[in-house]
């Protein structure tokens, strides 16, 4: 009996020890560091003919910060690690070298938010990197002109004017008056609407350049009721991204119509009136870190870090390559508050989500619509399916 007695407790002093040294031995490795960087730029607007409130400096890049604590949150009990360089920018160039600069220092995950042109000089620039991009919603970049190493966590304008196009159709405001800025950004907006309304079989039936400039503030009771008399229209829709006359449309307007598009009732990415699917909790979150309201780019930057990190507690590793071979299958564990699982698409790199219909202060409704089927997944009724995608999209990253 004693030597029964001795033998077990050996035995257990041996399972002990074993045990001992292997959380020694795992307390020694260590900690999976995995360091993303934050890229920003943003031309200057010029002056503008309107009150709009501009966009934060710091948008987008709150976001990524508040991602990276929530990060760290889940990430300590994997032993993983999450950080953010920053780095803000005054002109294309600048943004070039200070991304070459983390590139230098090791790293190669990075958040994007700079127009279009800036983001293929980056890719370009950094082809054995993954770059998410949280700042342009160029529809070539998901359409003719993919890039092998960007992801898109942004939605395109033809996301946005699907989104919208969806819902007037529901509401069988079929026939459009279409009012067009000068800027380029205005025009691309103009071109994402003329494609959704021949996608789901609504009508332009006039469209008209705004080429007034003057400030709306004092003359727009004079001007917009002459300038939108033409053809019945059920509804105008705006195409004015810098905000030069689009909020004074509304109310305005020789019929008594809605407004939508950039003013009015506007197709976005995120809005602080999203609170539904535990939403209410990320807005808190971010009012809280932030001091301020959850923009469309906030919540582009959030998500991209946010599947960095959903991909790496998955792989365990921070390899760029199988980061993006896993996002572009359909095994990425990826939740954003919008009540489905989102997922990028294999054809042009760009996330799948709900979009959300608002006007200042209330959401109106999400799309896609109820009705809108689709053979596999019906955000694709949103944006660009992949019949209409061009571009070859690579299943690799170039070394």
């Amino acid at each position: 009996m004693r030597q029964l007695f001795g033998y077990a407790l050996f035995y257990l002093l041996a399972i002990a020890s074993a045990a001992l040294l292997a959380t020694q031995s795992q307390a020694a490795e260590p900690a999976l560091q995995v360091r993303i960087g934050y890229l920003a730029y943003r031309p200057d607007p010029g002056p503008l003919l309107s009150n709009v409130i501009p966009e934060p400096v710091d948008a987008g890049l709150r976001g990524a910060e508040l991602a990276i604590a929530d990060s760290n949150s889940t990430g300590r009990f994997l032993n993983h690690g999450y950080s953010l360089q920053s780095a803000g920018a005054q002109s294309p160039q600048a943004l070039l070298e200070a991304a070459k600069a983390q590139h230098d220092q090791g790293v190669r995950l990075f958040v994007v938010n700079a127009p279009g042109e800036s983001l293929r000089q980056l890719s370009a620039a950094l082809p054995d990197s993954l770059l998410f991009n949280a700042g342009s919603a160029d529809d070539t970049l998901r359409s003719s002109d993919c890039l092998a190493n960007v992801l898109h966590t942004l939605p395109s304008r033809a996301m946005l004017a699907d989104a919208l196009a969806q819902f007037l159709a529901v509401r069988k405001w079929q026939r459009w008056l279409l009012i067009v800025g000068q800027t380029a950004d205005d025009q691309a907006y103009a071109a994402a609407l003329h494609r959704a309304a021949k996608r789901f079989g609504l009508k332009i039936v006039a469209e008209k350049p705004w080429t007034f400039d003057n400030d709306q503030r004092r003359s727009a009771q004079a001007d917009m009721p002459l300038f939108t008399q033409t053809a019945e229209y059920d509804v105008v829709l705006v195409a004015d991204e810098r905000g030069d006359f689009g909020e004074y449309v509304p109310y305005q307007t020789w019929y008594p119509r809605p407004v939508a598009g950039t003013q009015g009732l506007t197709p976005v990415g995120w809005h602080k009136t999203v609170e539904t699917y535990g939403a209410a909790q990320l807005q808190k979150r971010f009012e809280s870190l932030a001091g301020r309201w959850m923009s469309d780019r906030d919540f582009a930057a959030w998500i991209a870090v946010r599947s960095i990190a959903s991909a790496v507690g998955k792989l365990r590793q921070s390899a760029p390559q199988a980061i993006r071979r896993l996002a572009l299958s359909d095994q990425l564990p990826l939740d954003g508050f919008k009540g489905r699982k989102l997922s990028y698409r294999p054809w042009n790199g760009q996330l799948r989500q709900p979009i959300a219909l608002v006007q200042p202060r209330a959401l109106v409704s999400t799309s896609p619509q109820d009705g809108f089927l689709h053979p596999s997944n019906e955000m694709d009724s949103l944006g660009f399916d992949k019949p209409e995608v061009t571009c070859r999209f690579p299943d690799t990253l170039e070394q």
